[in-house]
Order: C-alpha cells, then structure tokens, then sequence
C-alpha cells in the first residue's frame, strides 16, 4: 500500500485525535465579531476558502479568504490565519509577514518549529495529522472537522462515518471507469470541488474540473461525455443530473455519504485508485515536492 493511501485511510484515527482539540481551536477561529483573513497556497488556499464559508455562514462575523501567493490590497483585519502544512511555504512565509502590527497571527500547520509557526502569535498545531506524502490528504480535513466544531457543528460521528465509507467505497466510483472528473460544489463545499479536483491531478496526472454546481450549466458542461465523472459535493440539484445523465451520458453522484467531508477522503481514495490503473506512484507526483519554497521573498 502506498504512503498516500495509508495516510488516507487513517484519518477515523486522526479525526478522532483531532476532537480532542476542540476547546484550543475554539478559542483561537472562533472569537466572534472579529474580520479574519484566511490564506493558503493550493490545497491550504481551498481549505481556507472552505473555512471563511463556514465561520460566515456560523454568523462569527467577515471572514474572507485568499491565495497567499496574490497580492492584496490592506483591508481592515482583525487576525489573518495562515495555513501551511510543511509551515515553510514561501508565500505563506512573505503573507505573515506582511501582516500589520496590532493584527493576530494565527499559523495552522503540522510543524511545531516551522518558520511559520515561529511568526506567529498564535499556533494551531496539528503534528498528529503531519504527512509524509506530497500529496495533502489528512492534514486539511483533520484542520476543516476541528473548525466545524469550533463553529458549533456537531461532528462527533464523523470518524466513524469515515471509516465506514473508506472500508466500503460506493462501487460507482470505479478507478477504471472514467477519463473526465467534475466536482462541483455550493458554499464551504466549492473548497471541497477544489481540492478534490486537485487530488486527481496530482495524484493521477488525470482531467479533473471544478466549478460552483449553479455555474456548471454556463459552459463547462459542454465536454461532459460517457467517460465524464460528475460528483456532487454536499450540494443536489435533480434537475442537472437529469439533464447530465440523460443528455451527456456522464456518470453523476450526489450524496455519496452522510457528509461532504467524508465525500473528500473517497475522493482522495478515489485519486489514488486512478493513479494506480494508470500505472503511476501517488507518493511522487510529477514536478511536486512536499514544500514549495523559493528562492527570495515571493510577493513584491
């Protein structure tokens, strides 16, 4: 088995470790009425995109999100959180440190002593769900479960209801079957398309799409075909899976499992099946490293 699909798989034991920060990372994403920036690159750019959806929508006040590596205007900010796995991303790095003083620093990351962590005034730090793959899988969905707690949800069945899902797959989802994959989502779940979409192209070297389910009609349904997977993430819409499935013959999916979370690691799961027909090793993806560090301040 690889790494990859090792770390997938034990995230019901990650999940569960995870809960056991509640009250900490209650007390650092919460804060109600505070205006809180999220900032990521690539799968951690998704995650807080997912994670501004959810504190908004929890009624904890502005939360917006950006990709670390985009320049942006000031705005008024009470706390900028950073994510970074490795807590060595560059752009992260250069976004922290452009942070205003008198605004919080908030750093989430698996790595105790990482440059960013030691940056910031605050840290989230989520060693037990550290990964050895490249390939991010347990670290962001442990990070998005502990802040759906923060906000109040109840996810206390959701370890349970990831083991159950990983040990038994849907049969649909068919590594073999398809050579197009669409995610679409709705809310924090377009965080989800995302990187569920990002999986596959890592992971699989395959084509893999994403898009807000509203959006899906506004052109990018024009290449669905037989050979198209086409997942719901956390969101319905029974008009277009009648519309996909009767005129484009594409495979459609929707409530695949009892949360979208759980829908993330059979996706995850799903990326590294694909990459395994294809004859590739999901544990070294082309022109990826664990890291991406340049050379330099990145943001100028």
């Amino acid at each position: 088995m690889t790494i990859t699909a090792q770390e997938i798989e034990s995230q019901p034991r990650v999940w569960r470790e995870a809960l056991g920060l509640v009250p900490h990372a209650t007390q650092l994403l919460r804060r109600p009425g505070e205006r809180v920036l999220a900032v990521g690159c690539g799968t951690s750019a998704f995650v807080a995109l997912a994670f501004a959806a959810l504190r908004e929508a929890a009624g904890l006040g502005v939360t917006d999100w950006a990709y670390a590596s985009e320049p942006r205007a000031p705005r008024p900010y009470d706390a900028v959180l950073g994510i970074s796995r490795s807590g060595d991303t560059t752009e992260v790095l250069d976004a922290l440190r452009a942070v205003p003083d008198g605004v919080r620093r908030i750093v989430v990351t698996g790595v105790a002593d990482s440059r960013c962590a030691r940056l910031a005034d605050e840290v989230l730090l989520l060693d037990f769900a550290d990964e050895r793959s490249v390939v991010q899988t347990r670290f962001p969905t442990s990070f998005l479960l502990l802040a759906r707690a923060a906000f109040g949800e109840d996810v206390s069945g959701l370890p349970a209801a990831v083991e159950a899902a990983l040990a038994s797959p849907p049969a649909v989802l068919d590594p073999t079957a398809f050579d197009h994959f669409v995610y679409l989502g709705r809310g924090w779940t377009n965080g989800l398309a995302m990187e569920a979409a990002l999986k596959i192209r890592e992971a699989a070297q395959a084509w893999a799409e994403n898009y807000p389910l509203l959006d899906y009609r506004h052109g990018p349904m024009a290449v669905a075909h037989p050979g198209s997977l086409v997942w719901l993430l956390g969101a319905d819409d029974p008009g277009l899976v009648a519309q996909l499935t009767t005129t484009t013959g594409a495979t459609v999916v929707s409530g695949l499992a009892a949360d979208p979370l759980v829908e993330l690691a059979l996706a995850q799961q799903l990326a590294v099946g694909v990459a395994l027909t294809r004859g590739l090793d999901p544990d070294r993806p082309r022109y990826l490293t664990r890291a991406v560090v340049l050379d330099g301040p990145a943001l100028r």
